[in-house]
């Protein structure tokens, strides 16, 4: 078996989210930290679609923004192809390998420049990574990135806010396969659009990874989006991964009690005559998160031992879970 495209281990992040100091020093408070990735560890093969869900908070953006270097990592290594991300890349190896991922945004208006062209919002990955290439080809090249994405080359010459939701997300996705990429980070890309819009654009993702063998990091927290999408998928919860499993494994047989919860609370499309039960509880303060197990305040399954002691990430049959419950055989 291929090594993976992208191996992501041990990581974490943490923001110092103190009071200025004078406000510290006039209430005698401490700095305080957000543990927003806690010690998380994955691979993506090349050509598939590997998928991160989870409640608002749980650090899937973060992971996102940590992958394509926004920010950096506290603690872990980032590896992709085999070469670090993390330690030392510069000059043009590191443009090499930079040109090789690009991200798609959750807002596809707030990610366009509104004062540039669509023509230029396109060819700016060109104008960065392929010093050689003239004025003349680059414009060959974005009317084909328009093509290729459903739009006209002619429409190069206006600005974002003339078009709608979904035609401003088809020019992001233009963007991101400007510089021929392996691999694209797809941060929430359909969450603001409208659901008959929403398809058309999974649809054309399909397309594009089928035609030029993409391998995508897809971030959603609709499973019905990712059920669509995904051929692996992690659940996030507080920073830490709940469970690891491929698609149709974690759909038809979850085993983390989180999963199950978030799977239990979708409506039943098929009318199979399943309950639906709503999500139960709230995400702590990430701040000040529980001890042990992060997820035991709300869990049906709780016991004493996971009041105080983080559970691993542990193989499970084809499945990675980090509960005590189903490490000891009671779930």
């Amino acid at each position: 078996m291929s090594s993976p495209l992208l191996e992501v281990k041990n990581l974490s992040r943490t923001f110092d989210v103190s009071k200025p100091w004078l406000n510290r020093v006039l209430e005698r408070s401490d700095k305080m930290f957000l543990r927003a990735v806690d010690d998380v560890s994955f691979t993506i093969n090349k050509g598939e679609t590997f998928a991160l869900v989870g409640e608002s908070g749980s650090g899937k953006s973060t992971i996102a923004k940590l992958i394509v270097g926004l920010i950096e990592p506290s603690e872990g290594e980032i590896l992709f192809d085999g070469r670090s991300l993390t330690k030392g890349l510069k000059g043009a190896e590191a443009r090499r390998l930079r040109s090789r991922f690009q991200m798609i945004f959750q807002d596809p208006f707030a990610s366009l420049n509104a004062r540039w062209r669509v023509n230029d919002v396109i060819a700016e990955p060109l104008v960065v990574f392929e010093k050689g290439m003239n004025a003349a080809a680059r414009r060959q090249r974005v009317g084909e990135l328009l093509t290729l994405v459903g739009l006209s080359p002619q429409d190069g010459v206006k600005f974002p806010h003339q078009f709608s939701g979904g035609q401003r997300q088809r020019i992001a996705i233009a963007r991101a396969l400007a510089s021929n990429p392996d691999f694209i980070v797809c941060d929430e890309p359909t969450s603001a659009l409208d659901v008959s819009v929403q398809a058309q654009i999974l649809n054309l993702m399909k397309d594009l990874q089928k035609e030029f063998g993409l391998t995508y990091l897809f971030i959603s927290h609709d499973l019905s989006v990712v059920r669509h999408m995904a051929n692996r998928i992690g659940v996030l919860y507080l920073g830490r991964l709940a469970e690891v499993s491929d698609s149709r494994t974690l759909f038809r047989q979850p085993r983390h009690p989180y999963t199950r919860m978030l799977l239990d609370a979708v409506p039943d499309l098929e009318m199979s005559g399943r309950q639906r039960k709503p999500v139960e509880g709230e995400i702590p303060n990430p701040i000040d998160p529980p001890p042990g197990c992060t997820f035991h305040p709300r869990c049906p399954f709780v016991f004493d031992r996971c009041r105080v002691e983080v559970p691993p990430l542990l193989p499970n049959g084809v499945s990675e879970t980090t509960c005590h419950g189903v490490e000891e055989g009671r779930i």
